[in-house]
């Protein structure tokens, strides 16, 4: 789960942060380029070392963050 949610919020933001950069909403764009540099730095060795199955998640996490990144964004705008 833990794997998930790592993947999860960071496509989250990146998704969200393009939909900002669209808009310039500019709150939006350095919240979320914060928390994508801060979760990418800490997001390298975890997955880089992970098994297939740890890829698996990972990778359903991030798509699961991506869809969620732009409804969100479209929510807020």
């Amino acid at each position: 789960m833990k794997l998930f949610l790592t993947a999860f919020i960071q496509v989250f933001l990146v998704s969200a942060n393009t939909y900002f950069i669209s808009k310039l909403f500019w709150i939006g764009i350095a919240f979320a380029g914060f928390g994508i540099s801060y979760m990418w730095a800490s997001n390298v060795k975890k997955i880089s070392i992970g098994s297939k199955a740890e890829r698996w998640i990972y990778s359903f996490g991030a798509m699961c963050g991506g869809l969620s990144g732009v409804f969100i964004g479209k929510m807020i705008l």
